[in-house]
């Protein structure tokens, strides 16, 4: 599908936000990553929640749009892939960084999306650091290295453009050998539509039984604070008077 309509200015600015809600929630990831390699920092956990938040709340936006074209598919599947205003709307104003490239900025736009979602499955992974046996950590693994080989497609998808590829190579495209028409758009659309849903319920189970487990990832937090509290230096205690 590709893109071509100038973008409204609240488009751009939708555009805009997106970029900067990825690119914050990977800062997050990366002070996460960091402050887990030293001594528990309690706050680790309720920015891990943050981040849990925003990616689950990210990935409902975008598997919307997959869920969309499906059905836009079964209803004419031998159509050109359809995304629905608000995809179009910004899709267009990530477009703008290379107007001459017309699908660039859709392409920009599923990265994007699931490079937040990715984001929300690292922060399973890091919030159960003290963890390891919970099943929120076992299935949050799962869905980090599924959804990170979607995240390499659609980064390789997005840069075969931005390079000046005549279409989209990865995966998806059988690495550009189809042509366009009525096989690639249902390959593709179906390729990403499955990928999306698989990687959802990885993430909703993972999420599910971070919630069973709460107490125990919690504690971890919790006994982490109680030891510096313990280890802290005690006081001199005040001299008594003299006798």
């Amino acid at each position: 599908m590709t893109m071509s309509a100038m973008p409204s200015p609240l488009a751009s600015v939708g555009a805009v936000g997106l970029v900067v809600w990825a690119v914050a929630m990977w800062a997050a990831v990366g002070v996460l990553a960091y402050a887990n390699r030293g001594p528990v920092r309690p706050w680790v956990y309720s920015l891990s929640v943050g981040v849990i938040g925003l990616g689950i709340i990210g990935q409902l936006g975008h598997v919307q749009e997959h869920f969309a074209q499906v059905a836009y598919w079964l209803a004419h599947p031998n159509e050109k892939a359809w995304m629905t205003p608000l995809g179009t709307g910004l899709a267009n104003g990530l477009g703008q960084v290379a107007p001459d490239k017309p699908s660039l900025g859709m392409e920009i736009l599923h990265m994007t999306g699931n490079f937040i979602f990715l984001a929300g499955l690292v922060g399973v992974v890091l919030i159960t650091r003290r963890a390891l046996s919970t099943k929120a950590r076992k299935w949050g693994k799962m869905g980090v290295l599924m959804q990170g080989i979607h995240g390499m497609e659609h980064l390789v998808l997005t840069l075969s453009v931005a390079l000046g590829a005549s279409q989209a190579i990865g995966l998806s495209t059988w690495f550009g050998l189809l042509d366009p028409g009525p096989g690639l758009w249902t390959y593709r659309i179906w390729w990403h539509f499955i990928a999306n849903v698989v990687g959802s319920v990885i993430f909703a189970v993972a999420v599910y039984h971070l919630w069973r487990e709460r107490r125990e990832v919690r504690l971890g937090y919790l006994s982490a604070g109680s030891q510096w509290d313990a280890a802290a230096p005690t006081p001199e205690p005040e001299l008594t008077a003299a006798r």
